[in-house]
C-alpha cells in the first residue's frame, strides 16, 4: 500500500532565500552610517562656535583646510607646510577651476596665523573662502 509516496518525492528548491542576505546588507548598512562621520574628523580639533542657517549648500568642489593649535596645516588628509600652502592650492586649482575651500581651524589658533592661511589661500586665485566651525548649543 503506497499511502504516502506522492508526498515524499524528492524536488529541488528553484527560489532562494534572501532574508539572510538582507540582514547582512543592514547590518553593514548600519555600521557604515556609524562609522563614516567617525573618520571625517579624524584629527584634534576644538572647533569655534557659530550661529548658521540651517542647511547652508556646499560646492560640488570643496576642499578642506584643516590647522591645528601648532599651526599645522592639512589639506585634505597629507599635511602640507605653511610656507607651502599657496602652491599645494595653485596645484588643486589647476586640476579643479570651480575650487572652494573650507577651513577647519583650531578654536585657541591665533587669528594671525589663520589670516595668513587664508592670504594663501586668496594669493593662490581661490574665491570662494568658508570656515567651518560647531553649532552654538
Amino acid at each position: 500500500m503506497k499511502r504516502f509516496s506522492d508526498r515524499h518525492q524528492l524536488t529541488t528548491l528553484s527560489e532562494l532565500n534572501v532574508t539572510p542576505l538582507l540582514d547582512l546588507a543592514f547590518v553593514l548598512l548600519i555600521i557604515f552610517m556609524i562609522t563614516t562621520p567617525l573618520m571625517e574628523n579624524s584629527s584634534k580639533l576644538v572647533l569655534p562656535t557659530h550661529k548658521a542657517a540651517e542647511g547652508a549648500a556646499e560646492p560640488p568642489d570643496v576642499e578642506t583646510i584643516s590647522i591645528d593649535r601648532d599651526a599645522l596645516v592639512t589639506i585634505g588628509k597629507s599635511p602640507v607646510p605653511p610656507e607651502a600652502v599657496r602652491e599645494a592650492i595653485e596645484n588643486l586649482k589647476a586640476t579643479r577651476p570651480a575650487l572652494a575651500v573650507q577651513i577647519r581651524a583650531d578654536k585657541s589658533l591665533s587669528v594671525q596665523q589663520l589670516m595668513e592661511v587664508m592670504d594663501s589661500i586668496r594669493a593662490a586665485g581661490v574665491t570662494k573662502v568658508g570656515l567651518v566651525g560647531t553649532k552654538e548649543q
